[in-house]
Parts: C-alpha cells; structure tokens; sequence
C-alpha cells in the first residue's frame, strides 16, 4: 500500500496546503519498503492539484496534520483515504497507519486562506483542535 504525507524535514507537516513536497511511502507486511519524495511547489494552495498529483503516485492514503474542507473534500472525491491530526515522523507514522493504529483526530481547519494577507501565519489557522494546529 502507498501512503502519502505532507513533508517537512521528514515529519508530517501540519498544514496540508502550504507543503512543498510530499512523501510517498510504500509499506508492505507492516514495514516500509520504498520511500520518495514528489515535489508539489507549484501546488501550494492548489487543492484539485495536489488531489490530482498524490492520486497519480497512486496512493491509497493520505495521512496529515491539518488541512482544509476543500483540501479534504477534493482528496476524498479522488477515492483516497484521509487520516487527520497526525504529527510526526513520516516513517514511524506509516508504520503505525499500517498496523491500524492511526485514526483521523477532526484536524480541519474551518477556513480557508488565499493568499495570506490577513495576518496568518504558516502553522496557525486561528483554530485549535487539541494540541493541533492547523
């Protein structure tokens, strides 16, 4: 099965939307077996985009930290199962998600953020789920 995450620095990235690059993982009987890297830099923000990019590695699931309703909504409309609320490292986490033990936490934030000029900063969507921030 092929997993993807958004990545920073080999951990989950906890804004689905403004990610550079994802890690698509393979793992088969419980481990990790393949492990590359797709750059989406020209997909920031671009939900049907990046929808489209992680459905083309043929991924099964995605696992995040936060993410958006349109995000989550243009992911789930390729067929690709979404775990939210994640956080950290992406190998570890693929593991886990393989053996069952990663269940989505509610980590969506509310709105959305074109652009970012109204005082947003990355990491901080204003909306708090646990100790998640979007």
């Amino acid at each position: 099965m092929k997993i993807a995450f958004p990545n920073d620095n080999g951990r989950i990235n906890q804004h689905f939307g403004q990610s550079r690059e994802f890690a698509v993982l393979e793992v088969e009987n419980l481990r990790v077996i393949s492990h590359k890297i797709v750059s989406a830099e020209s997909l920031r923000h671009n939900h049907q985009g990046l929808a489209d990019l992680l459905a083309g590695e043929k991924v099964e699931a995605v696992v995040v930290g936060g993410i958006g309703p349109y995000a989550l909504e243009a992911l789930e409309e390729k067929g690709l199962k979404v775990i939210t609320g994640a956080s950290g490292d992406i190998r570890d986490a693929a593991e886990r998600y393989a053996r069952g033990e990663l269940v989505s936490r509610g980590a969506v934030c509310g709105h959305h953020h074109h652009g970012h000029g109204d005082g947003y900063r990355q990491g901080d969507c204003g909306h708090h789920h646990g100790r998640h921030r979007c």
